[in-house]
């Protein structure tokens, strides 16, 4: 697993191996970022990382310039993990936070121009994703999020669905919120 592109691109992230994690796959992250520098201007941003495992995404968006990063996720390993690893590479923008998502997505008041989620596969909460991110109106105008999901599951059920990029396995869900 590396960091693909901006100022940190090329830098090997070496996780520790006991994470409950299953990292996007850098394939499918260079895909999703060629995707993402076509919609937005990344140095504008506050993102949101939802299921941040690792914490792939949030420095892949902090090394391309972003504003600021909320890293949320439940397992406290990969929150340190985040933590440590953004000290070392002084990202400040980054801020990781143990939390369930599923709360942290009820209680938050900040909004954001982009987020990002990337379940555990298995969940039954998965197709409601969607529609609590937009009730909650975490995205601001013009926002975008984006889910990763199995290629298997479908998330077109929303109004705001924009398409589904497919690779292998894994698929991501695009959605705006154009009013």
């Amino acid at each position: 697993m590396r960091i693909i592109g901006g100022r940190l691109g090329g830098i090997r992230l070496n996780p520790p191996t006991n994470l409950p994690v299953r990292p996007t796959t850098d394939i499918a992250k260079e895909a999703l970022f060629n995707i993402l520098l076509n919609k937005l201007e990344f140095e504008e941003l506050n993102c949101l990382d939802l299921f941040a495992g690792t914490g792939n995404i949030s420095f892949e968006l902090a090394s391309r310039g972003v504003r600021h990063i909320d890293a949320i996720d439940l397992h406290f390993k990969c929150v340190q993990y985040i933590a440590d690893t953004a000290k070392k590479m002084q990202l400040q923008q980054i801020s990781p936070r143990k939390a369930d998502v599923f709360k942290y997505i009820a209680a938050c008041k900040n909004t954001y121009d982009l987020i990002f989620a990337d379940p555990p596969y298995d969940i039954p909460k998965l197709p409601q994703l969607p529609r609590l991110i937009f009730e909650s109106n975490l995205l601001n105008e013009n926002g975008l999020l984006v889910i990763e999901h199995p290629s298997t599951r479908q998330l077109e059920a929303h109004p705001n669905f924009i398409e589904t990029r497919k690779y292998g396995y894994s698929s991501f869900s695009f959605y705006s919120n154009t009013i």
